[in-house]
């Protein structure tokens, strides 16, 4: 008896609309890393938190001298204008002198690869073998990367620049004096509202809390766990508002 052979089933051929639909399901996967927040969230961190810390610490030492109601805010708001403007001056000259070292890094690769393509392009191999690609597919790829766009290869791949983590400036100097301005305003409000006897503990509570709440997002922003950055965070605070608050007091009673 002759046996029937079954054919394997055969798919229905795609339409249109499902060929569309495979498209966008491939395509519209988008990833969002966030080393693209690093620059903005490091000099914001860094503002916020100093402005909360020197601020507190300043109003602190001055409530523990015994002054008025009126020296402390004097000083709380001398603080304020004189941190906000040193944050911006200061990260404005620091990123600055990062992005003038980026641009004579890439101006030096411009004139490599217009005098040695050939020993750029060995050295862009070398790199992709030294990142375990087979030779001659390192190969492959130095030599379509190269075509494609020469001097953006090698500022990824050879000096690790990327326009996700370049230098910018303006918007590092503004973010720090911005955010060192908002942190100020904690303490400052908080001395205003405060009873005087009790003006140097609700600085300091209001302050501690504030830098806890700051630390938490912060780590949440940057996808960070939260714990440790927050008890860094309040420990520093804490020890900069007791120091300050010690000279204060020392201070005060040797007038």
């Amino acid at each position: 008896m002759r046996k029937r052979r079954i054919s394997p089933p055969r798919h229905a051929p795609m339409d249109s609309r499902s060929i569309t639909k495979v498209t966008i399901m491939r395509t519209s996967h988008r990833e969002t890393h966030l080393v693209r927040r690093i620059g903005w969230l490091r000099a914001a961190v860094l503002g916020a938190n100093d402005g909360i810390i020197s601020t507190a610490s300043l109003v602190a030492g001055v409530a523990a001298a015994s002054t008025g109601p009126s020296d402390v805010l004097v000083a709380g708001s001398a603080g304020l204008l004189a941190g906000a403007m040193s944050m911006a001056a200061g990260e404005y000259v620091s990123v600055s002198s990062q992005a003038d070292t980026e641009n004579a890094d890439l101006a030096r690769e411009t004139t490599e690869l217009a005098e040695q393509p050939a020993a750029e392009l060995d050295e862009l191999t070398q790199i992709y073998i030294a990142r375990g690609v087979a030779p001659e597919l390192a190969r492959q790829v130095a030599i379509q990367l190269t075509a494609k766009d020469a001097l953006g290869s090698h500022a990824r791949d050879e000096l690790g620049l990327t326009e996700q983590i370049a230098a910018n400036p303006i918007q590092a100097a503004l973010a720090s004096a911005s955010t060192f301005a908002a942190g100020a305003a904690v303490p400052l409000a908080l001395a205003v509202v405060a009873p005087v006897n009790m003006l140097g503990l609700v600085v300091a509570a209001g302050s501690l809390g504030s830098l806890a709440c700051l630390g938490a997002v912060g780590a949440w922003i940057g996808g960070a766990a939260v714990l440790r950055p927050v008890l860094r965070v309040t420990f520093w605070g804490a020890f900069a508002m007791a120091a300050t608050a010690a000279i204060g007091a020392l201070v005060g009673h040797q007038i």
